[in-house]
């Protein structure tokens, strides 16, 4: 679909508007192999409210090498959807497939990459990244020669002997990052893997992910409750709805690669992000006592006003 701009709003571009280029990197993706698919996924647990049901009846199909990010607002499930892809959760009903293959238990096919940096203190960066290569008994001369390949990879190569206590935040997440891919696995999930870093780095780990993206043969299934994040990095946004977890979208970036910050001012990145504000941020219904505005209570003297 050509890049079109609408006459009822000159200034407003419609986030399903995609250039010829965009439009032609979206056929020759969804002509790629499935990788990844969800049928009619529902996903219940016990908690002290007692039985939440975090997802229901997802339904998505995710290409190899795709880069897909999840979002939503809080307690919509994204966080259990990549669980469940890993295999520490189980579902209620549907299925979640690899490769056509119900995945029912954790296994190298699958890398996970959480929050937490969740590296072994005790261990040097390249032993960290070699943990994955041992448990599948390649603990041998090469695999050490393998790891530090990965670290070099991520750009951490010069501290293949340092300690995890060493590091930054973000050199931290990059050795969590090479470990999860040393493995070899065919679907990388990234739980807010940069949420806890300063937004200076944060940026910088977003551009080392895309560059390692487009080196390894991996797909990402990147769990972001950050949008501007989403759209930078993203083919397609899989946007959730809370209270239970149902699919409420599932969005074509239309912003061209490759991306970088400057493209947070394009009218294709605007659009997609007022897209994704009205998915997550409806405008508040007086009906629903969820959604009403909080009353405001004032504790300051008249006459004490601030601009």
């Amino acid at each position: 679909m050509p890049f079109v701009t609408h006459p009822a709003s000159p200034s407003a571009t419609d986030y399903r508007d995609q250039s010829p280029a965009v439009a032609a990197r979206f056929a020759a993706l969804h002509a790629r192999p499935v990788v990844l698919e969800a049928e009619h996924l529902s996903c219940e647990f016990d908690s002290e409210r007692g039985r939440v049901t975090a997802l229901r009846n997802i339904n998505v199909r995710i290409h190899r090498r795709e880069f897909i990010c999840v979002i939503g607002p809080s307690g919509c499930g994204k966080s259990t959807f990549a669980r469940v892809i890993a295999g520490l959760q189980p579902v209620s009903a549907g299925r979640i497939l690899l490769d056509g293959q119900s995945v029912t238990a954790p296994g190298p096919d699958r890398g996970m990459v959480f929050q937490g940096y969740t590296l072994f203190p005790w261990l040097t960066l390249t032993q960290n990244v070699r943990f994955g290569l041992d448990m599948q008994g390649r603990s041998d001369g090469p695999a050490d020669r393998e790891a530090r390949q990965w670290l070099d990879l991520v750009g951490l190569g010069k501290f293949h002997d340092a300690y995890p206590h060493q590091l930054s935040g973000g050199m931290k997440q990059r050795v969590a990052i090479a470990r999860a891919l040393a493995a070899g696995p065919k679907i990388l999930l990234m739980d807010e893997p940069f949420g806890a870093l300063d937004p200076s780095t944060r940026a910088q780990m977003q551009a080392h992910l895309l560059e390692i993206w487009r080196n390894v043969d991996i797909t990402i299934v990147f769990i972001t409750h950050d949008m501007d994040e989403a759209i930078l990095l993203a083919d397609r946004i899989l946007v959730l709805k809370a209270h239970p977890g149902e699919v409420q979208e599932f969005i074509e970036v239309p912003v061209p690669r490759p991306r970088s910050l400057a493209q947070f001012t394009s009218p294709e990145f605007q659009a997609m992000r007022h897209r994704l504000d009205a998915l997550i941020h409806p405008a508040p219904s007086p009906h629903d006592p969820e959604q009403a505005p909080l009353p405001i209570i004032r504790l300051t003297q008249a006459g004490d006003d601030v601009e």
